[in-house]
């Protein structure tokens, strides 16, 4: 079988290449013109330029598909241009789906993120059925992603045969970019996180996410909605935990989000007048006043999903980053 795959060139889009080639599948890749194709220049995939923005381009992507796997998306917490995030993430979704119902797809996979789910008002573990709404979405980039789920849902109901992932917090090889918290692993190994916050993060390896999409296109229900997570951990326990990795010794002062905010404040406001972009975000910060803690519970159930423990994914993320130069010497975490 032929399978499209969208955003394969990034984290968890490689990831699912890698996947389908390992099951049998043949893999088509949608990738613009210039992008960095360093995580599928050794995989025996076909490559058609084109972008989400285009539906001739999707269309042309789609011909001969039986299932297409868009896990495309901008994902950005700060962008000086936020209109760029909903053109990606909410119209190219839309063209995505649209081109598929054409195409006759036999089956969709949509990924989207734990960044639609609700999270419990007592705290505690958010799943599926947790509400939240457009109102409780913080920032453009969970807004946006909102918007293209909700686009996948209207789908569905439509009768196009799409089935909804919601990946918690990937962390594994493949990383080029990084994604944000690729960075947060980076940071925390070069030794320059000093300080942290009271939050949390449920962290599953990059390689059980993808093995969870084929999962959700064998065995999902069309219209129904996946956490395809791992554990929930501290932000405290995250950085502990890479600290012993490399060799260490763990940031022991805990910031107020108070003290924080200010300095992420400036930090856009400098963003904007130079044009680089910035690691600290008042959406960040903002998000990091809850526990973003999920249950895969119903992706287990339903889906036969299973997931390593958080430890594997991050020595699999640090011996990715040691080989490909983004932690030099300074880090004396060894690939075993």
């Amino acid at each position: 079988m032929k399978a499209l795959v969208t955003g394969a060139t990034g984290f968890v889009g490689a990831a699912v290449a890698r996947a389908l080639l390992a099951e049998g599948w043949q893999v088509r890749a949608l990738v613009r013109g210039g992008s960095d194709r360093r995580n599928i220049s050794t995989l025996a995939v076909e490559q058609v330029v084109g972008d989400l923005t285009d539906s001739a381009s999707v269309d042309r992507a789609l011909a001969g598909c039986e299932a297409a796997f868009h896990v495309a998306a901008d994902y950005r917490l700060w962008a000086p241009r936020p209109q760029e995030l909903y053109r990606t993430n909410v119209e190219g979704t839309a063209h995505l789906l649209d081109a598929a119902r054409r195409a006759g797809v036999r089956r969709i996979v949509y990924t989207s993120s734990v960044a639609t789910i609700g999270i419990p008002a007592g705290g505690g573990a958010g799943g599926e059925d947790t509400p939240a709404g457009l109102g409780d979405m913080i920032g453009h980039y969970k807004r946006s992603k909102f918007l293209a789920e909700e686009q996948a849902r209207d789908a569905a109901a439509r009768g196009v045969p799409v089935v909804i992932v919601n990946p918690s917090t990937p962390i594994g090889p493949g990383d080029v970019k990084p994604t944000p918290t690729g960075q947060i692993v980076l940071d925390a190994a070069r030794g320059r996180t000093p300080a942290y916050v009271d939050t949390g993060l449920n962290i599953v390896h990059v390689e059980d996410v993808a093995a969870g999409h084929l999962l959700a296109f064998h065995r999902g229900r069309i219209g129904e909605r996946y956490i395809l997570g791992g554990e929930d951990m501290t932000l405290r326990q995250i950085l502990t935990l890479i600290a012993q990795l490399v060799g260490r010794s763990p940031p022991r002062i805990r910031l107020p989000h108070a003290a924080v905010l200010p300095v992420a404040y400036v930090s856009e406001l400098y963003a904007r007048l130079t044009g680089r972009p910035t690691r600290v975000t008042v959406e960040g910060v903002r998000m990091a006043r809850k526990r973003m803690f999920f249950s895969s519970a119903k992706a287990v159930r339903e889906l036969g999903y299973r997931w390593r423990p958080p430890s594997d994914a991050f020595a699999d993320a640090l011996r990715w980053f040691k080989a490909n130069g983004y932690l030099t010497d300074e880090v004396s975490f060894e690939s075993k």
